[in-house]
Parts: C-alpha cells; sequence; structure tokens
C-alpha cells in the first residue's frame, strides 16, 4: 500500500508546490513583496492552508530562478540583484528574445501574427495611458500594464513554435519585468507606437529585421535601468523595504 501511494503523495507535493510558487511569485510580481522583503514560509503556509513541505519546495525553486535567497541570519528575502546581475539579465535576455523573433519570423502562424499586432496596440495604449496618468497610476493599474507587457513579448516566444525557449524567456522575464523598477521611473512615456514597430519588424518575416528590431528593442533604457538602481543597491535591505 504504501509504494502505491508515495507516488500520488508526490504528486499532491508537487501540485502544492506549484501553487504556493505561483502565490509567492505574484506577491513578488504585484510588489506585496519588494526587494529586500522577508518571506516567512509559516506565514504563507497558513495563508494557503497547506504544510511547509510545499512551501519550501516553491522557494527553492524561486531561489534556483534568482529571484529569492535565504541565509541564516536573514532567512529567505526577495532577492536584491547587483548592477553585474542585471545587466546579466539583459544580455541573457537579448539572447533568448532574439531568437525567439527570429522563429517566429519564419514560423508564426498567421494567427500568431494577428494576436502579436492586437497584443502591441494594447501594450502602447496602456504605456500613453500610464504617461498620462502620471503619479495618479494605481498598483493595480501598474500590473495590469507589467503582464500585458509580459503576454506581448511571451507570445512572440510562444509564436516561435519552441516551448522550452518560451519557458525560458518567461523566466527571465520574471527577472526583468519587476514593479520595483516602476518605483525608479514612474509614468514612462516610450517612443510611440513602440511595441507595434516590434510587432510589424518580426511580423515580416525578414530574419534580420526581426533580430535587429528586437536587439534595439531590449537594449533600451538598459543604462537608466542600471544608473537609476544605483542608489537603491547601495542600501541595506532594511532600507529598502522600509521604503515601499
Amino acid at each position: 500500500m504504501g509504494t502505491l501511494r508515495s507516488p500520488q503523495l508526490k504528486e499532491d507535493i508537487a501540485g502544492l508546490a506549484d501553487r504556493a510558487y505561483r502565490y509567492i511569485l505574484d506577491q513578488i510580481l504585484r510588489g506585496d513583496a519588494p526587494m529586500g522583503a522577508e518571506i516567512n514560509r509559516r506565514k504563507i503556509a497558513a495563508e494557503l492552508n497547506m504544510s511547509l513541505l510545499p512551501v519550501s519546495e516553491a522557494l527553492k525553486r524561486l531561489e534556483q530562478e534568482l529571484l529569492v535567497e535565504s541565509g541564516r541570519r536573514v532567512g529567505t528575502r526577495v532577492r536584491i540583484p547587483s548592477p553585474q546581475e542585471i545587466r546579466g539579465f539583459c544580455i541573457v535576455r537579448e539572447a533568448l528574445e532574439t531568437q525567439a523573433a527570429r522563429l517566429f519570423a519564419t514560423h508564426a502562424r498567421h494567427k500568431d501574427r494577428q494576436q502579436l499586432n492586437q497584443l502591441a496596440a494594447e501594450l502602447d495604449a496602456l504605456y500613453e495611458q500610464n504617461a498620462e496618468l502620471g503619479e495618479d497610476a494605481d498598483n493595480a493599474f501598474l500590473h495590469e500594464l507589467r503582464l500585458c507587457h509580459m503576454r506581448f513579448h511571451l507570445s512572440i516566444a510562444d509564436g516561435a513554435g519552441c516551448p522550452y525557449l518560451q519557458q525560458q524567456v518567461e523566466k527571465n522575464q520574471h527577472l526583468v519585468f519587476n514593479c520595483f523598477y516602476d518605483k525608479l521611473f514612474g509614468p514612462r512615456r516610450l517612443p510611440r507606437e513602440w511595441h507595434l514597430s516590434l510587432a510589424v519588424a518580426i511580423n515580416s518575416g525578414d530574419i534580420d529585421e526581426a533580430d535587429r528590431a528586437t536587439r534595439t528593442h531590449v537594449r533600451h533604457h538598459l543604462d537608466e535601468i542600471l544608473y537609476s538602481l544605483e542608489p537603491y543597491l547601495s542600501l541595506d535591505r532594511q532600507r529598502i523595504v522600509s521604503t515601499e
């Protein structure tokens, strides 16, 4: 009986761990768990009505993905990346997304291309609205903007027809589309039809054009991000959390 229950138990734990992972990830992306914030696994287990084991498994996964870190003295916290790491995230993003764009340009179906144009137009409209709202943009709106931004880039990876590439792009998106950056820049006005112009280039079917446009897109504001993050990264974690 024990050998029959064991695989089922592992499956149950894996399912609970995945739910805990999504729950904690959502808190990070929304800014409810900002950079440097402590993550109390007992509190999360109680909120999700589960044991500590699946929560611990979820945190291990998040640690492997460089979103949280653990230490004897500080416990488990949302990870604060260094400037070198942020540049590394962006370099990896460029490699992943240019390859996705090249594959999309040649393999995407007609409905994939239509969806990309629709998402691009929606995203550009949200950025325009964000710039108009200024400081009045609330957290719910900013979170929806980030989700739309992620959907746009993930749709390119999805249309590329390589599930493993899509998974890696999604993991990288979690590192570079964080609410913390919104608080650094505030309401940003991007160039007109910034995402639609990228969609048009990728939909052109020209691999080199898709590659070139994606590199330009990904590199946009990288130096600005690093410059703006520098004073925050020099602070201790407690001060970063207290400013949220």
